[in-house]
């Protein structure tokens, strides 16, 4: 091998190493060496947080949610705006419900302490969406981590449609998730998410008043004692009225009795679409529903992660570097 063929392969070579380190992968032993206490600080910063205050669960599963469907994992849901950038934080879906931003915060601040500069924003709200799943009765399943974060956010794309409306239909949300490489049972299974939580009034009021066939009239008059037809906008109600603060499968069964609180989650039975079959299957099957809930939340952690050089590591999650 010559001078000139040598320089060839060495500069091949060295490309190649630089693609495989732009392309990286995420991985749950991502942290394993170079921060192995991560993901045990983060535990235990999200279970003194569920600890004070049970509806936080659901606030951490959300706000991943949010995060991965706006242009992917990538923390820019974390960013508070500046003169030059607006934030997703002030998008219709996210503005005065989307929560948990201060206890993502006081995990960084903890992971900061043992390891700076190391673990990301990104990975934080990731692991704390699991944390969130286990502390209340949840699967526990493998978070891979390895993301970086974004260096700015994305307040037009979140207000754009990314994010799902309470009023969507079957289809609209279908489609939404496809284009985010999610299928059917992706999103069934994700929706059961609702089986924590709660919803404002304004998300269900004109469901209660339209006079619908979809919605059982005794579940309709419970509802309307905190949400009067004029004014309470704001007042809350639980996703699921039997078991609010506990994760299991009677999201389901509240579809199938036509108690769903959301327009947008009774259309995933009742409809004659895909999707009637899946709700019947969770409520008979609660391990197949936390099974292919764990499958469906790996999945979403995937949707345009940055890794390698990519983005960055924040010093702190509300603000780039």
């Amino acid at each position: 091998m010559n001078n000139t063929t040598m320089a060839i392969f060495k500069i091949i070579v060295l490309l190649l190493s630089l693609f495989c380190f732009c392309q990286a992968q995420l991985s749950p032993t991502f942290y394993d060496q170079r921060c192995p206490n991560a993901l045990s600080t983060i535990r235990s910063t999200i279970r003194t947080a569920i600890s004070r205050e049970r509806r936080m669960a659901a606030s951490l599963i959300r706000l991943h949610f949010h995060d991965c469907f706006v242009n992917g994992c990538d923390a820019s849901v974390m960013l508070v705006a500046t003169p030059t950038m607006e934030s997703e934080r002030d998008a219709v879906a996210n503005f005065q419900s989307a929560r948990g931003f201060e206890v993502i915060d006081q995990a960084k601040s903890a992971v900061e302490s043992v390891c700076p500069g190391v673990v990301s924003c990104a990975d934080i709200i990731a692991v704390a969406a699991r944390d969130a799943s286990e502390y209340v009765g949840g699967p526990r399943y493998a978070v891979k981590v390895g993301r970086r974060d974004s260096t700015t956010a994305f307040r037009a794309i979140a207000d754009s449609g990314d994010l799902p409306s309470f009023r969507a239909s079957v289809d609209e949300l279908s489609d939404l998730f496809l284009r985010k490489g999610l299928n059917t049972r992706d999103l069934v299974a994700l929706s059961g998410a609702h089986t924590l939580g709660q919803a404002q009034c304004v998300t269900f009021k004109e469901r209660l008043y339209d006079n619908s066939s979809d919605i059982d009239a005794g579940f309709s008059s419970t509802r309307k004692r905190r949400c009067p037809v004029n004014g309470g906008d704001t007042n809350l109600a639980p996703l699921d009225q039997v078991t609010p603060n506990s994760f299991d499968n009677n999201y389901y069964r509240n579809l199938m009795q036509k108690k769903g609180l959301l327009a947008s989650d009774q259309v995933l039975f009742g409809t004659g679409a895909s999707t009637d079959s899946i709700v019947s299957e969770y409520s008979r099957n609660p391990s197949r529903f936390a099974s292919d809930f764990g499958d469906a939340m790996i999945k979403m952690g995937d949707i345009q992660t940055l890794t390698g050089s990519a983005g960055q590591i924040r010093r702190i999650c509300t603000a780039v570097n």
